[in-house]
């Protein structure tokens, strides 16, 4: 495609059509492109109305721009703010083309609208992205109408546990109407928080054919299969419900194409058979996808490694394995032979000769992870992010924050008279919390300098990426100082919950064999900001929450899947849990959950740019759309919550 969603408000700017023009032109002409019915796609303003298309060429000659019919609009999609669709079904008008493509094509016009191609042998049409997804997609219409082959564009983003349902639903649309469906998907990072995870396949009435990678390093995947297209006629002749329903439908305006994608004498040419397809598991999909999009990140921002405070817990250890898990795939492609990642390789590392082979020797070289104690830091957490550091390979440093705390509260008490303290040696929570906040937000200002000036004190050029590590739990619960070291550059767990992490956990264990992930698995969450009792961690992540990382998950995903507010929440949570709690239990849960929610919203303006990776991921910026001022008291709906307890 000469562009992705990834434009978003430069779809506005005149540029972006012409240059998109300019991507067309050389692929008119270039050699690679002969005698191939290419589809491609891009913005183009029609009678001063923007379409997204695909453009549909043969032989430096337009066949057909087919403008989209059903945009994306929900969740991370925003298309109705830059395109409008083609609501003229069947219908075909006039394109006048630029001048940079009639003298490539010498055409002056070329048909626009809701058409299909017609070649010597077979009938093709297209559906773009969003229209597969859609109750009413074109294929079905199109597939009654007699078109053999549907092609399909997407940029459709990876999503833990997704993969499936667009597996689905190509096999699904190919095995009620018969056909070939024909899917590309875009692959890698386009410059925001999506991850595109590829997945092209070829299907044939109901069954795949062949499967792409749903990740990897490599910028271009090509997809092939030889099918039989009277496998298709004889698939359709005898499906006598499809077979009426084709006899009345509206019929598609046909564009004549002198061109066979067959051959006369092909006859004995094998085709291919159908496959299994073969899914990632969750914890795969942790492994590959962020991974993936870490290196774009890393390539793109042109840096030269990154740096994770690495506290000894799940959160920062999950973080540091798929960094480990990037070293893996990057070592995998240069030895496949992959040329661009060795180049990009060359770059980071500022040698020409160097070649990974060992991930934990490019590691070293690409990842420092820093453990920052204070005097409220225990011994097994410094232990545990220590070895694992060795086992991984990162370069690893030990600091101290203790001097730095005690000069800020130190200027604080000058100035004001007063000192705080923790709420062990008699403090109030107001000081108990501004005191654990100070920590975290020094551990923040550490992690960029250091970021910024490890590698020139070892006598190497460039800065690093800070990596934050705050999962989607905790963001939506709002459980971290604002400015702290959740406070990073990127953030590959941000959209992943805390169950899943531990199940990712589990399986590096197993397949990197990384034995120090043992104590850390087994050892309760903690934020470590409050003084140790006795040498011993006293304070606990769901103690202080006031609730679990599992009801988290339901409350997470509730509130943004099933559209719950607080009322409807309740009643689904009296039912879910009526083996557990007292609805008098469930309603005081509810609660306590949307007034922390809606108290630390705020946090989530400032949010780390996050891997999206969970449909229930609270992230401002365009995906969960909420005030950050909320009346957190939520006097109707607890009035109503508290009826119905009554009722109960």
């Amino acid at each position: 495609i000469c562009s992705g969603y990834g434009c978003s408000d430069h779809y506005y700017e005149s540029d972006t059509i012409l240059h998109s023009f300019q991507v067309l032109a050389k692929l008119l002409e270039s050699p690679v492109t002969q005698d191939i019915i290419c589809d491609v796609g891009m913005p183009v303003l029609h009678r001063n109305v923007r379409y997204n298309c695909r453009v549909i060429f043969l032989n430096k000659k337009i066949l057909l721009i087919r403008p989209k019919i059903s945009l994306a609009n929900t969740g991370n999609y925003r298309e109705l703010r830059w395109f409008t669709p083609w609501n003229k079904a069947r219908h075909v008008e006039e394109y006048f083309l630029p001048r940079i493509i009639q003298e490539v094509t010498g055409q002056e016009t070329v048909p626009f609208g809701d058409a299909v191609l017609a070649t010597k042998d077979t009938c093709l049409g297209a559906e773009i992205c969003e229209e597969l997804w859609a109750p009413n997609s074109p294929h079905i219409e199109m597939g009654l109408d007699g078109v053999e082959i549907f092609t399909n564009s997407s940029g459709s983003h990876h999503v833990l546990r997704k993969a499936h349902t667009r597996v689905d639903l190509v096999n699904s649309a190919t095995a009620k109407n018969g056909g070939i469906y024909i899917l590309a998907n875009q692959k890698g990072c386009d410059g925001d928080r999506l991850y595109y995870d590829g997945c092209a396949m070829i299907s044939m009435n109901g069954e795949t054919v062949a499967q792409g990678s749903q990740f990897s390093l490599d910028d271009v995947e090509v997809l092939v299969a030889t099918l039989d297209l009277e496998d298709v006629r004889s698939y359709r002749a005898e499906i006598s419900s499809r077979n009426l329903a084709a006899s009345k439908v509206n019929p598609y305006p046909r564009i004549k194409v002198n061109f066979a994608l067959s051959c006369p004498d092909d006859v004995a040419v094998p085709t291919c058979v159908p496959i299994q397809w073969r899914h990632h598991s969750p914890e795969e999909e942790i492994s590959l996808g962020p991974a993936c999009w870490l290196w774009d990140y890393l390539r793109r921002s042109k840096q030269a490694g990154f740096l994770l405070p690495l506290s000894g817990g799940i959160d920062s250890s999950a973080t540091a394995c798929i960094v480990y898990s990037m070293c893996h795939q990057v070592c995998l492609a240069v030895r496949n032979g992959n040329a661009d990642v060795l180049a990009d390789v060359h770059r980071i590392v500022n040698d020409e000769t160097y070649v990974p082979e060992d991930p934990r020797e490019f590691c070293k070289r690409v990842f420092t992870t820093c453990y920052m104690a204070s005097e409220n830091s225990s011994q097994d957490t410094c232990n545990r992010a220590k070895l694992l550091a060795e086992q991984i390979g990162s370069y690893h440093i030990n600091l101290n924050i203790d001097a730095a705390v005690k000069a800020i509260v130190g200027i604080f008490s000058m100035v004001t008279g007063r000192t705080p303290h923790f709420s062990v040696y008699g403090g109030s929570n107001r000081e108990n919390l501004a005191l654990q906040n100070v920590q975290a937000r020094i551990r923040m200002v550490l992690a960029y300098l250091f970021a910024q000036l490890t590698l020139w004190t070892r006598g190497m050029p460039g800065g690093l990426l800070v990596l934050g590590s705050a999962n989607v739990d905790e963001s939506l619960r709002g459980y971290l100082t604002k400015y702290d070291c959740s406070s990073a550059d990127i953030n590959p767990i941000g959209g992943i919950s805390k169950a899943d992490l531990k199940s990712f956990i589990q399986y590096c264990i197993e397949n990197f064999q990384l034995t120090a992930l043992r104590s850390i698995m087994s050892a309760p969450p903690t934020a470590e900001l409050e003084p140790l009792v006795d040498g011993q961690v006293a304070q606990t992540d769901e103690a202080d929450m006031g609730m679990t990382y599992a009801e988290l998950s339901i409350y997470g995903k509730l509130r943004k899947i099933a559209k719950a507010g607080p009322y409807s929440m309740f009643c689904k949570l009296i039912n879910m849990w009526k083996e557990i709690c007292t609805p008098r239990e469930v309603a005081s849960k509810v609660k306590h959950f949307f007034r922390m929610y809606s108290v630390n919203r705020h946090k989530m303006t400032t949010l780390t740019p996050s891997y999206h990776a969970e449909n229930y991921s609270p992230d401002d910026n365009r995906f969960d759309l909420r005030p950050f001022l909320y009346n957190t008291t939520w006097s109707w709906q607890f009035r109503c919550i508290d009826k119905q307890v009554n009722v109960l």
